[in-house]
């Protein structure tokens, strides 16, 4: 297997203040843990590319790119709301992540890479398409599988989210889209809460309460995402791979381990297999306890390169 690893060093430069859980940290916490495990040496190491306005409005209103754009600061901080802050780097480190999810979806299509881990920040999964929110200024898994339905042809691509936290973002991309599934579980209630209520037709969402456990979390997957991911046959899987899900992170109470991340990254391997020709993209959402962030990334990259 050849797994795509795309990564910048702008991506180091955001910041929202200090002691905020969303840091630089996360990123060279995963780096270090990725040559403990001795697996970078399988990786192909690339170089996210900036997104272009076209790619943002794939997903985002031109208002809202307007305003990312307009209130980054030269220096200091611009603060969005109480939890998302931008800093002077915060522009082109937002277009990193979101031009890395579009350059591994090339890839993938291209068969230049099978699978590929995109190990940027800032996250985007609750950034709506007019609205930024929750640590997230652009949907960088909401952008990618909208390319690839659109300047790529596909008609059945699958976002996978395991974040703690709702992808409120992603579904208002996505409700009532033909193309796409969107498959997720996630604490509730808890922050942003939603998703529970009504979702549509197109989504698989499954709330569940605080201290649920990864045997819970797996049975639910076996039942419940399993029949409808077969069923539509997915010919490329997006995933909003989010660790903070894990039992030592104190941005959740979920149980989960890496042994459940490896479960969940193998099972969706054998949905890519199967009807994807092994294509996925996968996106860093969150993960805050650094440790546990890095050791299950570790065991997501494990599964995808199969090392």
């Amino acid at each position: 297997m050849t797994t795509g690893y795309y990564s910048h060093p702008d991506c180091l430069l955001h910041e929202m203040g200090p002691h905020h859980p969303e840091c630089s940290e996360r990123l060279e916490a995963m780096e270090d843990q990725l040559i403990l495990a001795r697996i970078d040496g399988f990786l192909r190491r690339m170089e996210a590319p900036l997104a272009t306005e076209e790619d943002l409005l794939l997903v985002h209103s031109r208002s809202h790119v307007d305003y990312v754009r307009e209130h980054a600061p030269q220096s200091g901080y611009y603060a969005i709301d109480a939890d998302t802050t931008m800093n002077s780097a915060t522009w082109r480190a937002a277009l990193r992540s979101a031009g890395g999810a579009v350059a591994a979806v090339d890839a993938v299509m291209r068969g230049d890479l099978d699978n590929a881990f995109c190990a940027a920040r800032p996250p985007g999964h609750h950034a709506e398409p007019d609205r930024a929110m929750g640590f997230c200024f652009f949907n960088n898994v909401a952008i990618a599988a909208h390319h690839a339905v659109e300047r790529h042809g596909l008609q059945r691509v699958v976002v996978i989210d395991f974040d703690v936290h709702h992808g409120n973002g992603t579904e208002a991309a996505f409700r009532d889209d033909p193309n796409v599934l969107m498959c997720s579980f996630f604490q509730h209630p808890f922050y942003p809460y939603s998703g529970a209520d009504a979702p549509a037709q197109n989504m698989i969402n499954l709330p569940m309460p605080a201290y649920t456990t990864g045997l819970q979390v797996r049975e639910a997957i076996d039942m419940l995402w399993l029949p409808r991911l077969h069923a539509f046959q997915p010919e490329l899987l997006v995933i909003s791979a989010g660790f903070d899900a894990h039992r030592e992170d104190d941005l959740g109470q979920m149980g989960l381990v890496e042994a459940d991340y490896a479960w969940i990254t193998g099972q969706l391997m054998d949905i890519a297999k199967r009807y994807a020709q092994g294509r996925i993209v996968s996106c860093l959402e969150g993960g805050y306890n650094l440790s546990a962030l890095a050791r299950s990334v570790v065991a997501h990259l494990r599964v995808l390169a199969d090392i």
